[in-house]
């Protein structure tokens, strides 16, 4: 899969800080579209990860291009900084295709690709990773926000507890409650896939280990005196 290279800045750069700014800027005035709604959908679900936090924090960080995925076709990092307290905080924007059938896209107007805004925060001392992301176009008739986070299992180390919340509003267009059903259907199914698309990573990962193991271990042969051999 081709990256799209429209939002990725260097980091230390003035200008890639000032253009962060705008667009955290930008994000912040596009949030506020969303704040005077009364009515949305809203969707919880959770999932156990048989692996470990740390191996899920480095499958989530690899999650895409992923074939099980392929509605999300590119990802840039905006900003990224090591805080003070141990916190890594990104800021990244996804670029997806709408899977809706055509007549909802005529009817509502939805046009692709669409991009969302993705805030993150990974604390390795505590053992917690959280995600927060929001659509970024569209919002004049949909607003969807979603979190994610993933702490160990409260009761199995070994294992991850990943919680998953969506709020969904659709506004100004016909059909909104059957839009916004529409929409929260669409989560779930990808809330499944997503599930499956970290497994995938993660076995490649597990993969990868081997491999290079294996190749560690052929490439190591230790020196032998022949009177030892005989």
């Amino acid at each position: 899969m081709q990256q799209q290279n429209k939002f990725r800045f260097k980091s230390g750069n003035r200008s890639c800080c000032l253009l962060s700014k705008l667009f955290l800027l930008f994000v912040n005035l596009k949030r506020k579209v969303c704040s005077g709604i009364q009515e949305m959908k809203i969707w919880l679900s959770e999932h156990v990860f048989e692996h470990d936090w740390d191996t899920v924090v480095k499958a989530a960080w690899r999650k895409y291009p992923n074939p099980l995925k392929p509605e999300v076709t590119g990802i840039d990092i905006v900003n990224r900084e090591l805080g003070p307290d141990g916190i890594l905080r990104t800021d990244r924007v996804i670029r997806t295709e709408w899977r809706v059938p055509s007549w909802a896209t005529k009817l509502i107007g939805l046009k692709n690709p669409s991009y969302a805004h993705e805030y993150s925060e990974v604390d390795t001392q505590s053992k917690r990773m959280l995600l927060r992301s929001q659509n970024l176009n569209c919002r004049n008739f949909v607003c969807v926000e979603e979190t994610l986070k993933y702490v160990p299992h409260p009761t199995e180390a070994n294992k991850t507890l990943m919680t998953q919340a969506a709020s969904i509003s659709v506004y100004g267009v016909p059909l909104i409650s059957y839009m916004e059903n529409m929409l929260v259907n669409m989560f779930r199914f990808n809330s499944q896939k997503g599930c499956q698309a970290m497994e995938w990573v993660i076995n490649n990962i597990k993969r990868e280990y081997e491999e290079i193991s294996n190749k560690m271990n052929g490439d190591y042969k230790p020196l032998v005196s022949p009177a030892l051999e005989a």
